[in-house]
């Protein structure tokens, strides 16, 4: 929507700067040739006029001859340029036109042509006076002024009008994809606009819906399906293993050995079902013991320390539930507690349950600031994994289950040492 009415905005102001743009360039050009054709006549009269005055004083050089005007508003002066009736700005002028300016005794300004030749001894000045025009040509100024401003409102109220047709049929192609909620039942957007451009859009979003909805439909089959297969021969696995260690001749190591089989197959039973709810972007419900399920996940851990001098205790309250499949939160939480014990080479892993969320001490080597900035983002492990196996994954997955869940998650160091994982899940069910 911000990005829609940035470019309704720019249609708007592009209208109105041409509008302003091209009055303004006209009335420049107006005054600009108004003045320039004014000048021109002018001069080239005045030109005429002086140079007529001088070849008459040239014939007729009695002081009582009499030169006949042609325009009443032309004041013409015969004198020596260094007399005392010769006004001191007109001493030095060049033969030729000039435009000039005096003061008025009432404090406002003459404006007037002076038209200048030289004869021997002697300078022609022919003033013309052209005070009506001065204030002619201002006042055309002042109206072209209005003009570019009234010329200006109307472009942009033509741009505010023109924007809203241009973008009418953009501002429904937004709304009905906005409207759109399942592509199963889905109409063309092509078939309600025109054939025009806002048309090929809608028609290259509905080639793009399709594709993105048989992408889709192959991937909800494709995990439907694997967690079908997956489930089946996951159940097989632990029926069996559970079979297997009914038998009481079993010798302790082989007991060991189905037990670690037996817990494998419950964590990828576990990771399948939370995969699957993460694909779909559904939430399951449940009512998961906190308490009972930070037990299991102790009791799992301690099974793989290998001899490691590394204690396991479980602290906090009973009887907190979390609206959660088990599986889910056996994801997140196992995630963080075998974390801690793989890194964890002596001292103790500690889990500790409360009413809104579960934390875990570790006495490990601890993690840097930038680990707990992107410990969570996908392949990234850390400084300290070293030679440890695993891609990096489990965290993200931890990390995007939390967001389906609407959880927070979080490791920071300890100040003693080692590390503290945090999985807050708000308020619990009692």
């Amino acid at each position: 929507m911000r990005y829609r009415r940035r470019l309704r905005s720019r249609l708007i102001v592009s209208f109105g700067l041409l509008g302003f743009a091209l009055t303004a360039t006209f009335a420049l050009a107006t005054l600009y040739l108004r003045e320039r054709l004014e000048n021109q006549l002018i001069g080239d009269f005045l030109t005429q006029e002086v140079a007529a005055f001088v070849q008459f004083k040239r014939d007729y050089p009695q002081p009582d001859a009499q030169y006949q005007l042609s325009d009443n508003k032309i004041e013409i002066y015969y004198r020596r340029p260094d007399g005392p009736n010769t006004p001191p700005a007109w001493r030095n002028l060049p033969d030729g036109v000039h435009s000039l300016v005096e003061p008025t005794p009432r404090g406002g300004e003459r404006h007037y042509k002076l038209a200048v030749q030289r004869d021997g001894e002697f300078v022609a000045f022919m003033r013309y006076s052209y005070q009506q025009e001065a204030l002619s040509q201002r006042q055309l100024a002042y109206a072209l002024i209005g003009a570019v401003l009234v010329f200006s409102f109307l472009s942009l109220v033509l741009g505010l009008w023109s924007s809203r047709r241009v973008m009418k049929p953009v501002s429904e192609l937004a709304r009905r994809i906005g409207d759109l909620r399942d592509s199963r039942d889905r109409k063309r957007l092509a078939e309600r606009f025109a054939d025009d451009e806002v048309g090929q859009l809608a028609a290259a979003f509905d080639d793009y819906a399709d594709r993105l909805s048989q992408s889709n439909r192959r991937d909800r089959e494709f995990n439907a399906d694997v967690s079908h297969e997956l489930r089946t021969p996951l159940a097989v696995i632990r029926g069996a293993a559970e079979l297997l260690l009914a038998k009481p001749e079993l010798d302790e190591k082989t007991r060991t050995r189905l037990q670690r089989i037996d817990r494998a197959a419950q964590q990828c039973t576990d990771l399948t079902v939370a995969l699957l709810m993460l694909s779909r972007n559904e939430r399951g419900r449940g009512h998961t013991d906190v308490r009972k399920l930070a037990g299991q996940l102790a009791e799992a851990n301690r099974a793989q320390l290998t001899g490691k001098p590394v204690e396991i205790r479980v602290e906090g309250l009973e009887d907190v539930y979390v609206d959660a499949p088990e599986a889910v939160l056996a994801v997140a939480l196992g995630n963080l507690v075998g974390n801690a014990c793989k890194y964890t080479q002596q001292g103790e892993v500690r889990i500790e349950v409360s009413a809104e969320q579960v934390r875990v001490f570790d006495t490990g080597p601890g993690l840097s600031a930038e680990d707990a900035a992107r410990l969570f983002e996908r392949g990234y492990r850390g400084s300290s994994a070293g030679g440890t196996s695993g891609g990096g994954i489990g965290l993200s997955i931890v990390s995007r289950l939390c967001d389906l869940y609407g959880w927070d998650v979080g490791v920071a160091p300890r100040p003693e040492g080692g590390a503290v994982a945090t999985l807050v899940y708000g308020q619990s069910e009692g």
